[in-house]
């Protein structure tokens, strides 16, 4: 797919997601201010494309001092979430603030989700793929495939069949399927 017209699609989508969502955003903001002491915001610091490190906007939906592992590695991942942030993460509304990364360019809507900086084993394997290529998404195929249940192994398997297949039509089916997944809550870890 050429880059420059998945950039346009990634800057006019980031745009009116922006406009459409920006009710929304505030409420969440004050929402997650009025309901736990910390920052609204919490910035990740992910690995994107030729696994530059940049720094990823989530709504906080974990208490202050949760160590920056993914959420299964957590020892009672439940008792640090905040009062809302189940909610946040059921809904995939803790993501919005990424519209923020995407607009940067340091993601796009459909790529590979971007690893943390210390998914030393994802980071590694998709490198030896060739997916440290691709520019991180904020949904790609390995999401609509199992998300958050997925093994590392399956999830790069997966990766590289989005690499080898990429495409504008592509990118909409999995924009498409994202929805789907999102309202129907599958593959979420709380």
């Amino acid at each position: 797919m050429d880059e420059i017209v998945k950039r346009l699609m990634d800057l006019g989508l980031a745009a009116l997601a922006a406009v459409a969502l920006c009710g929304p955003i505030a409420v969440i903001f004050l929402l997650v201010k009025l309901t736990s002491p910390g920052p609204a915001l919490y910035w990740s610091d992910r690995v994107g494309r030729f696994n530059r490190v940049f720094r990823m906007p989530k709504f906080r939906s974990m208490r202050v001092g949760t160590p920056a592992v993914a959420t299964h590695l957590l020892a009672g991942p439940a008792e640090r979430l905040t009062p809302i942030g189940s909610f946040l993460r059921r809904s995939s509304l803790d993501e919005l603030p990424q519209l923020w990364s995407i607009a940067k360019g340091d993601m796009s809507f459909v790529g590979p989700r971007p690893a943390l900086f210390n998914q030393y084993d994802l980071i590694e394997l998709r490198t030896r793929c060739g997916v440290h290529t691709l520019i991180p998404g904020l949904t790609g195929w390995a999401q609509i495939n199992g998300r958050d249940e997925l093994p590392i192994p399956r999830k790069v398997a997966l990766d590289v069949e989005y690499l080898q297949r990429r495409s504008l039509y592509f990118d909409c089916c999995i924009l498409a399927l994202t929805v789907l997944k999102v309202v129907r809550r599958e593959g979420v870890s709380h």
